[in-house]
């Protein structure tokens, strides 16, 4: 299975590789296993997401920047309304990051 490293920096990505790298640095996990486990943590991410994922989002906002490369979208929206069918979030600024699934199955 490929997978993007993209959720490395989600919150849980960049903890998971503070924490690795205080474990490579204190000598307790060896590097070769710290890549493992981003590796696997890059599957898991992505399997979860596919499959246990299921919630529908509505986004409007003002659309500040958007870039197309590598067949990777990136968008930055300002001003942004969040909307689900339970509630609804606003959002001064996101930044969108999505890939073509296609790409996962190569």
């Amino acid at each position: 299975m490929a997978t993007f490293e993209l959720y490395r920096r989600s919150t849980i990505g960049m903890c998971l590789t503070e924490t690795l790298d205080e474990m490579v640095q204190s000598g307790t996990l060896s590097p070769e296993l710290a890549i493992q486990v981003l590796v696997q943590f890059d599957k898991s991410m992505t399997e979860a997401l596919e499959t246990h994922v299921k919630s529908k989002v509505s986004i409007k906002g003002h659309l500040h920047t958007y870039r197309f490369c590598d067949n990777v979208w990136t968008f930055m929206l300002q001003d942004a309304l969040f909307k689900t069918e339970e509630c609804q979030e606003n959002v001064g600024r996101v930044k969108i990051v999505a890939c073509d699934s296609k790409l996962l199955t190569q």
